[in-house]
């Protein structure tokens, strides 16, 4: 492959994931900082533009940078995490009735997912203060 369409499967890759993340903005059960983290990573590789332009975006580009700087997750993005998955976990099972080694096995990949989250810091590093 050449180098150009390497760049274009990676700014695909972003477009795409971008897409996806305002889907979640608007969708309580779908995650939005994941799939724009994704597209962060995909348009560093493929548009400067675009990646500035998320990076710095008004409402996700300091919890992109966060991610970015120091892999932070806030206390709220943990616990909207955990409880979205949980409640999926929890519809599918009600509405859906899909077979019990399904729902285990999504159950278990959530717990990971969820292991994860909780695994990570929930606040950016203390900062020494400079002396004079």
């Amino acid at each position: 492959m050449t180098r150009a369409t390497i760049r274009l499967i990676y700014l695909l890759i972003g477009l795409i994931s971008t897409g996806l993340g305002i889907v979640g903005a608007f969708l309580p059960i779908m995650p939005t900082v994941p799939f724009l983290i994704v597209a962060l990573w995909a348009f560093s590789r493929s548009s400067e533009r675009f990646h500035n332009w998320l990076y710095h975006h008004r409402i996700y580009g300091p919890l992109l940078r966060d991610w970015d700087r120091y892999r932070v997750i806030p206390l709220w993005g943990k616990i909207w995490a955990c409880v979205a998955m949980a409640g999926g976990l929890t519809i599918t099972a009600i509405f859906f009735k899909p077979p019990v080694w399904s729902l285990v096995g999504t159950g278990i990949v959530m717990l990971a997912v969820a292991a994860y989250l909780i695994s990570k810091p929930s606040h950016r590093p203390a900062m020494p203060e400079e002396n004079g």
